[in-house]
């Protein structure tokens, strides 16, 4: 089931970023944009497109605010992949924009995806109340600025020359902002979208983003660059500290799994209805890439 609506979710949202993108022409920061927003597994998409699902939302609405965090996880893959950040060659399998254009037209499709999503966030599509819109705007601001994600990649970055490295609390604090705060954000899009709670979804996402980053750290030194689609070892190679590297790679697995059961238990209230977002747990400690 999990499969499945993981796939359904990167086909629609693949399909109406096609069409959104494909509607500005054809320069090359626009072709750029359309090429760092193929691809990959879309676990966000999916988050948002099931959380809606479980709160009665219609996919032809949420399908707007899962296009949203995937544009702006598309741009900040980009900028992420630049000289003066992580310095990558490879993306998915596939040349980084900067190595297919220029480093130019890498920074600009990036602000371009990034202002896309709050568009697509602020179109009366996505809502037709605006204090809806405005919330899910607000909290992406949050998940994604200097208090979320920029604040994760700061830190990850102020630690590759740090004279000490990271303890296990500074990476979990990171994390939490580069990776877990969009999660966050796609896993309570859709009990935004229908004025619902969302503390069980935010309970889930948490513990679903650190077993996400885990994993990450654990393909780093078990997965092969061809499968994982990017280099691997370049944290090891640089004498940064990870959740392998501080836990050691079984401890770093069993956290993982831990942290996967957490998640699945905060989900307690919905019963049956949550297990899609169960399965979904499970696959972030299983995938390969």
């Amino acid at each position: 089931m999990f499969e499945t609506r993981l796939k359904d979710a990167a086909s629609q949202v693949q399909a109406h970023l096609d069409d959104v993108i494909g509607s500005m022409g054809d320069l090359p920061v626009v072709q750029a944009m359309s090429y760092a927003s193929a691809g990959g597994k879309r676990l966000r998409a999916f988050l948002v497109l099931e959380s809606a699902r479980l709160h009665g939302i219609a996919p032809e609405q949420a399908i707007w605010a899962a296009a949203s965090v995937e544009a702006l996880h598309a741009y900040s893959l980009v900028h992420d992949d630049l000289p003066a950040m992580d310095d990558d060659d490879l993306r998915r399998g596939l040349p980084t924009v900067h190595v297919k254009w220029d480093e130019a037209t890498a920074v600009l499709a990036g602000d371009a995806l990034q202002t896309l999503a709050f568009e697509l966030l602020a179109r009366p599509e996505a809502s037709a109340d605006p204090l809806v819109r405005a919330e899910l705007v607000l909290r992406m601001a949050r998940a994604v600025g200097a208090e979320g994600m920029v604040k994760g990649q700061a830190l990850d970055i102020a630690a590759e020359t740090a004279a000490t490295p990271l303890t296990l609390e500074q990476i979990t604090e990171l994390q939490a902002g580069k990776t877990g705060a969009l999660i966050e954000w796609s896993a309570c899009a859709g009990a935004v979208l229908a004025g619902a709670d969302t503390e069980a979804l935010s309970i889930y996402a948490q513990k679903l983003g650190l077993a996400f980053q885990i994993w990450d750290d654990v393909l780093d030194v078990e997965g092969d660059a061809e499968t994982v689609g990017k280099a691997v070892g370049k944290d090891a190679d640089a004498g940064k500290a990870t959740f392998v590297s501080l836990l050691g790679l079984d401890a770093a697995k069993s956290r993982a799994q831990t942290l996967v059961q957490e998640a699945c238990d905060a989900l307690v209230s919905y019963g049956d209805e949550g297990e899609t977002l169960r399965q979904a747990a499970r696959f972030v400690i299983s995938r390969h890439s």
